[in-house]
């Protein structure tokens, strides 16, 4: 998810007010009578199973706001991915495959330095397991009309926003604040679920305020339990009232375990103290385990989320790698492993191709991507893509019509985890306690959305000192000297999607995310730095039509009645928005993609969500399938063809197909084979090529599912033949050298009347003066 930024001065008073509430963690709470506080305790040790304990564990330390850290990391990317290059050449530079990735094989073991450094052994590498899920505060499951409060200060901060890891407004006092905030600072206040059905309470899941102007969090709580809202009974430390440990700053996540479970239909959180300088406001998540009733059949079926055969569970990279080796090895004729290159950490970054025939680019045949986990905290994205490898290869084993035509007619390229490293980060931590940027940023703390080529500075730079439109090139831009050099603040994951981009001719790509719902489309960056402007690119109605093909057909943006995520109602939109007039993103992979490669790309946002629970995955999964084929399909939307030689029937590499009235052009593949996206309707289209005349011819797109064939024969221009004679060590003949000596008189006699005109007028203007 793009996290919208703030000022830099902003950035560092809240890192200095931070510090000052680390160096004052004792506050002059409100006293908690006789009640027993039960103090944190590390998981990793052993207990005794006699004793009675109250568990709390907390998530990554996220002390620096979101908001104010984004932006700051924005800044450092874009003193080193920004640069001013004059962009005036009509030439744009020639695309070759500079790179072929080798088939993996996930037999062979990781390798042993890398899963030192990876994985300690002195520290605890897989997530706690819990009784019982989250009910699903986070995910929006629990609706707003099952949440209570004794009071609130206001409607942006009422119980409605007592979710875990909810986002706020950057204004304060709106209707979209980060937390529920009681009226009044007493021992009265209650935030209230009711679960509906009899549920087995397990746990909470504490976290403070959102704001980047308050500081509130709750430091401890009791919790009570009732069937009927009326009749409340505590839950108990043995004999005396258990009291749970909370938050010691606004964002990082504390779980506190019940003692014993206790089955029950509404739940309060009843705090206790809080942060001294600060209100009662909390964010939360209720652990339970619904309990069926048995009479409501259909109910219990309807919860089992979805009927595909696939393995719905989080996968780390070890787990991964078994996942994507099962299914090459259940389909291997059409099915491929590689990897484009390692994280800072050494871990690879695995690609399963799948094609009808894989390992080889067929001409004519259109290359497509999804890459998941750019934010290595941003999981959902991972796990559908690890879902749609598995439902691909079963499908077309089947004999699935839609997937056999799609795989024989496309080459798909599926990368589940660009930022592994971030992705181990958050997974160690578990979904509900890793927060809600622990894993986002690279292991050097890179935010990869921000970490491309900043081609479109580049691009307007050019615009602006060009007094000669015609001179101006549209695709295919420079990456700057400087942004290639060693010492570019460039990620080595960055670098190495960087050149798979460069190496195959994709054509449509997404890049899927999470914390949102919504799907954002080039540009994502603002002219002018604005903090957000509608900055659209020559081809935005195309954009549109992707954005609102997948937008349409998930099930969760497409509900009308669906509940905004966190302060961006984007239903107002239909679920799609032009990037930069969301907020701007310097160096993001959809400008990047766009501007210097022939493909087109869009970012999807796929749910509330960054780090859904397990339990959940089947239900996202039915959400996104249709949305995630339909959307793959777009890639035969258009005209393709072939622009050929006229004499030798050979394809030409880097020919430059050009549309009236789009002023973006794409480029010919190494084959001479094209395609280029574009809505229904007549288009006049130009193919061109160095040393050959170029050729003018309607293309008709219609409303179907396949593309419109458009090919090109280009005939050599006379000093090209000329040229390639003389490279063949052949001598011209007499006919073409008399020709080429009546053109050199005819060109000096031009040049001869030319300068005499000249002369002839300098004579009579200096006649005139006398």
């Amino acid at each position: 998810m793009k996290m919208p930024g703030s000022n830099a001065m902003i950035f560092v008073g809240v890192s200095f007010s931070m510090f000052l509430i680390l160096m004052t963690r004792t506050s002059n709470c409100v006293a908690s009578g006789n009640s027993k506080i039960i103090r944190s305790l590390n998981v990793s040790q052993t207990t005794n199973k006699n004793q009675t304990i109250i568990l709390t564990r907390t998530g990554s330390d996220n002390r620096k706001n979101t908001h104010s850290s984004d932006h700051a990391s924005t800044s450092l990317v874009n003193k080193s991915t920004t640069a001013k290059t004059t962009v005036q050449s009509t030439r744009a530079p020639k695309t070759t495959t500079t790179a072929s990735f080798h088939t993996e094989d996930l037999n062979e073991s990781i390798d042993k330095h890398v899963e030192r450094r990876v994985w300690d052994k002195r520290v605890q590498n897989e997530p706690l397991e819990l009784e019982c899920p989250p009910l699903g505060l986070e995910s929006l499951r629990v609706k707003d009309r099952d949440l209570r409060a004794s009071s609130y200060q206001r409607r942006g901060l009422g119980p409605h926003r007592g979710r875990l890891n909810i986002q706020s407004g950057i204004e304060d006092g709106d209707i979209y604040d980060g937390a529920w905030c009681a009226r009044f600072k007493d021992q009265k206040q209650w935030l209230e679920l009711d679960a509906r059905r009899p549920t087995l309470f397990t746990g909470v899941i504490l976290q403070g305020r959102n704001s980047i102007w308050s500081w509130d969090w709750v430091e401890t709580y009791k919790v009570q339990l009732s069937n009927d809202s009326l009749a409340w009974k505590p839950i108990m430390n043995g004999t005396v009232e258990a009291v749970f440990e909370g938050n010691q700053d606004a964002e990082t996540p504390v779980l506190g375990l019940f003692p014993e479970p206790s089955v029950a239909r509404h739940l309060r959180i009843n705090p206790q103290t809080w942060y001294e300088n600060g209100t009662v406001c909390l964010r939360a998540e209720v652990l339970g385990c619904v309990l069926p009733e048995p009479k409501n059949v259909y109910t219990w079926e309807a919860e089992k989320g979805s009927k595909d055969d696939l393995d719905f569970k989080h996968h780390n990279y070890k787990e991964m790698r078994k996942l994507m080796k099962a299914v090459n090895e259940e389909c291997p004729d059409i099915t491929r492993i590689y990897s484009i290159g390692k994280s800072h950490m050494g871990l690879k970054l695995y690609v399963m191709e799948i094609s009808d025939n894989p390992g080889k680019h067929e001409l004519g045949e259109p290359e497509f991507r999804y890459v998941a986990g750019m934010h290595g905290n941003e999981v959902l994205g991972r796990e559908l893509v690890l879902n749609l490898m598995q439902h691909l290869c079963s499908e077309y084993k089947r004999g699935d019509q839609r997937i056999v035509q799609l795989v024989k007619e496309t080459r798909i390229h599926l990368l589940p985890s660009m930022n592994p490293d971030g992705y181990e980060m958050a997974y160690r931590k578990g979904s509900e306690l890793s927060g809600w940027a622990l894993g986002r940023y690279s292991y050097e703390g890179i935010d990869m959305n921000h970490n491309f080529a900043d081609l479109n500075s580049v691009m307007w730079d050019a615009m602006e000192r060009e007094t000669d439109k015609t001179k101006l090139i549209n695709h295919y831009f420079p990456i700057p000297e400087f942004y290639l050099s060693e010492e570019a603040f460039v990620a080595s994951e960055t670098r190495a999607v960087i050149n798979w981009m460069k190496s195959i001719p994709f054509v449509l790509s997404a890049n899927l995310h999470g914390g949102e719902l919504v799907v954002t489309y080039p540009f994502d960056m603002t002219r002018d730095w604005a903090p957000h402007e509608h900055t659209p690119t020559p081809d935005d109605s195309f954009f549109r039509w992707l954005a609102t093909v997948y937008a349409s057909t998930n099930q969760v943006m497409s509900n009308p009645d669906r509940r905004t995520c966190h302060h961006d109602d984007f239903l107002r939109h239909n679920n799609i928005i032009n990037g930069a007039n969301w907020h701007t993103v310097p160096g993001s992979m959809n400008d990047f993609s766009y501007l210097h490669t022939n493909c087109f790309e869009v970012t999807v946002e796929l749910s509330c969500d960054k780090f859904p629970h397990a339990s959940e995955l089947p239900i996202e999964w039915e959400n996104n399938k249709e949305s995630l084929l339909v959307y793959m399909e777009q890639v035969h939307r258009g005209i393709k063809g072939l622009v050929m030689d006229k004499d030798s029937k050979a394809g030409i590499a880097n020919a430059i197909i050009k549309v009236d009235d789009i002023d973006h052009h794409i480029r010919s593949a190494a084959g001479g084979d094209y395609w280029r996206l574009l809505n229904p309707g007549e288009y006049e289209v130009t193919a061109s090529a160095e040393g050959y005349y170029p050729v003018t011819r309607s293309c008709r797109v219609e409303y179907h599912h396949y593309p419109t064939l458009c090919d090109f024969h280009l005939a050599k221009t006379l000093k090209q033949r000329l040229l390639d004679i003389l490279a063949k060590g052949g001598k011209l003949p007499k006919s073409v050298k008399q020709r080429l000596h009546q053109l050199r008189l005819r060109r000096l006699r031009s040049s001869t009347q030319a300068i005499n005109r000249r002369r002839a007028r300098e004579r009579r203007a200096r006649a005139f003066r006398r």
